[in-house]
């Protein structure tokens, strides 16, 4: 493990816990204990607007503050769905990596597209298999 990877794995573990501590039942704060997936949804949508507004104003500064603020959404969306037994961010994070693996062939495996356009084409294909995965086995990512 480099120094790198294990900064982001303590930094990340160091976000998880904070967040499980301020749901903690007996001694987390109650505005966070109170809150939903939907009660916290316009607070990540104002998130997402922030993040917008610092790459338009091009301030890196801002923008990684304001990614902070949308990292903390998700663990928040994971940390309610951990202590209702439904996934928990490991399976947030493990699942958009199986994802970004199955849609890039061309990088993870020895697929070779002649262009872009191939590429596009066959991304959509993947998604579409995706899709139909999903029909058939929805609770299948």
């Amino acid at each position: 493990m480099t120094l790198t990877t294990k900064q982001n794995s303590d930094a990340m573990q160091q976000l998880l816990d904070i967040m499980e501590q301020l749901r903690d039942p007996e001694t987390g704060c109650p505005w966070d204990q109170r809150q939903t997936w939907s009660s916290i949804f316009p607070y990540t949508l104002e998130e997402v607007h922030e993040v917008g507004a610092a790459i338009d104003s091009n301030q890196p500064a801002e923008l990684c503050d304001e990614l902070g603020d949308l990292l903390f959404q998700i663990v928040f969306y994971c940390q309610i769905a951990k202590e209702q037994n439904q996934f928990e961010f490991s399976t947030v994070a493990e699942t958009i990596s199986r994802k970004m693996i199955r849609r890039h062939p061309h990088v993870f495996t020895d697929k070779k597209y002649n262009n872009e356009s191939e590429q596009k084409a066959d991304w959509e294909v993947i998604k579409q298999q995706e899709r139909d995965q999903k029909k058939t086995n929805p609770d299948d990512n």
